[in-house]
């Protein structure tokens, strides 16, 4: 649910603010380039993922572009936090260094299915 809210805010701001949708459409999966670190292994791979995927950098990126008026870097901001939002809506969390499948907000793929069925066991 928290996921979906942010993702529903940074589009509304988006749309105040009067950005181009053909520029969110291009940009919106631009944060999941961070995952060519796990080319150099599962510790830099998850520090990569991480940096670009908290909500830290695109908020701090966002205050400033207010602070200074610059229309577009709000409009990256807000696409940045968007692709945040998407992915916590959809069950992607911040990655822990034992492999890109567990996250923060549980297991993803066959590991998540199993715990799922246990779940529905008890």
């Amino acid at each position: 649910m928290e996921g979906a809210a942010l993702l529903v805010c940074a589009l509304a701001g988006y749309a105040w603010a009067g950005q181009s949708w053909w520029l969110l459409a291009a940009l919106i999966l631009l944060p999941d380039l961070s995952m060519i670190g796990y080319l150099a292994g599962p510790r830099i791979g998850a520090a990569s993922y991480n940096a670009a995927h908290t909500t830290v950098f695109p908020l701090l990126l966002l205050a400033a572009s207010l602070g200074l008026g610059n229309a577009m870097a709000a409009g990256l901001a807000l696409v940045w936090l968007a692709h945040i939002g998407l992915d916590r809506a959809v069950g992607y969390g911040l990655k822990y260094v034992s492999g890109f499948n567990d996250t923060h907000l549980g297991p993803l793929g066959r590991a998540s299915e199993r715990s799922r069925v246990k779940l529905c066991r008890v």
